[in-house]
């Protein structure tokens, strides 16, 4: 059984969905597993969140506790399993980069990163802000209460997933998420400005161009994630 690798609360995450054409994604695809759809489209999403209270293995890493993280991310699929990939994983601080590159030999990247919580009399308001060429920008305004999400929308769809997997040579390392069912906000408004290219690569630079086909504002939890395993 894996032990738990790494504890934090996850929160504050601002989901950004996009339809895509499957043969975009089928590059990344991990071995053993397939692309996962939802009532016949294809996925993908860009999540900021924040990290608080972040252990690896029980221990605190001085100056790495708190931060942002922005990434991009897909679904697939492995038996039962529902599993997300990610194409790459920003945050700004380098022993995260290290740690995660090397035991999850996941895609993160060292970047400047900022976020911006601020409350109005109307609404909630989100901001993750981080620096390649240039600051790309998320931001999310909604109401101040969260609600339960409605089983089979598409909510529970991009949000119900607890594996990760990732391409290591000519394996798959699948690792498990664990944390209680969510909420979200209902959103009002929000602004993406994020050159899609220079961040996550040229294969997803058409997204720089194309409009969400939803917007979500997650509250987010306690997490725990399990070490990973190799999959022959």
């Amino acid at each position: 059984m894996p032990k738990p690798f790494l504890t934090a609360e996850w929160r504050k995450l601002a989901v950004v969905n996009y339809v895509v054409d499957p043969v975009v994604l089928l590059p990344y695809v991990p071995l053993n597993t397939s692309l996962e759809f939802w009532n016949k489209r294809c996925y993908v999403s860009l999540v900021g969140f924040m990290f608080y209270n972040t252990r690896i293995k029980g221990l605190k890493i001085p100056f790495h506790v708190n931060f942002e993280e922005i990434n991009l991310r897909f679904y697939v699929q492995r038996n039962d399993r529902k599993g997300v990939v990610f194409i790459r994983e920003i945050v700004s601080k380098p022993a995260v980069s290290f740690i995660a590159n090397l035991f999850f030999h996941e895609n993160y990247k060292t970047l400047p990163t900022a976020y911006s919580h601020i409350v109005t009399p109307g609404n909630l308001n989100i901001e993750y802000r981080w620096k390649g060429k240039d600051w790309n920008a998320l931001r999310i305004a909604t109401e101040k209460s969260p609600r339960a999400i409605e089983a089979g929308s598409e909510e529970d769809y991009i949000l119900e997933h607890y594996w990760g997997y990732k391409k290591h040579k000519t394996t798959t390392v699948e690792y498990l998420i664990e944390h209680p069912r969510w909420e979200v906000y209902p959103v009002r408004s929000y602004h993406v400005d994020v050159d899609f290219g220079d961040v996550y690569g040229p294969d997803f630079a058409f997204l720089t161009n194309e409009k969400p086909v939803s917007v979500y504002l997650v509250e987010g939890s306690e997490v725990v994630v399990k070490e990973g395993i190799k999959i022959q």
